[in-house]
């Protein structure tokens, strides 16, 4: 485990994401590991815009994903005021497109050793017709994934 430099962790802004940051940066301080914090805004968001504009409504794509990116730094740049970790071992990254091909891209290019995510529970038939973010990142990866588990389903257990 010495060998995790630099851990990639996808944040969706759910209710339970302040959990999933604050586990990460629990598994990245003994380590002293980088704590890379991506946000990907979907393709299909973007779609979506484009085929209301195709409708002949004025929609900004571009200052769509700018005010987005905006309110989402500013969530994560508030939770992260109050973990206790060094803001040089901390980076936010947003990027556009497929989330789980965006996420393995970037797993690849920025040679993370370790991805840590929430799973977020769907319905079986919403998940038989879309699939899963997590699932692929879990099939796909090629390094190790972390699973959290948010406490009150770990509670469940006991």
């Amino acid at each position: 485990m010495s060998d995790i430099r630099k851990i990639l962790v996808p944040v969706t802004f759910s209710e339970f994401s302040e959990e999933l940051i604050g586990y990460a940066v629990d598994v990245a301080r003994p380590l002293s590991a980088e704590v890379v914090f991506v946000n990907v805004i979907d393709q299909k968001h973007i779609q979506a815009l484009q085929t209301i504009a195709s409708f002949g409504y004025e929609v900004d794509e571009t200052q769509y994903i700018q005010e987005v990116e905006k309110q989402r730094i500013g969530i994560l740049e508030e939770r992260l005021s109050r973990i206790n970790y060094p803001d040089e071992k901390m980076r936010i990254v947003f990027k556009r497109g497929r989330p789980a091909a965006v996420l393995l891209k970037f797993a690849i290019d920025e040679r993370v050793d370790l991805i840590i995510m929430e799973v977020k529970g769907k319905s079986e038939i919403l998940h038989a017709l879309s699939g899963s973010i997590a699932e692929k990142i879990f099939r796909y990866s090629p390094v190790p994934v972390l699973s959290y588990r948010r406490k009150e389903i770990a509670d469940k257990l006991l």
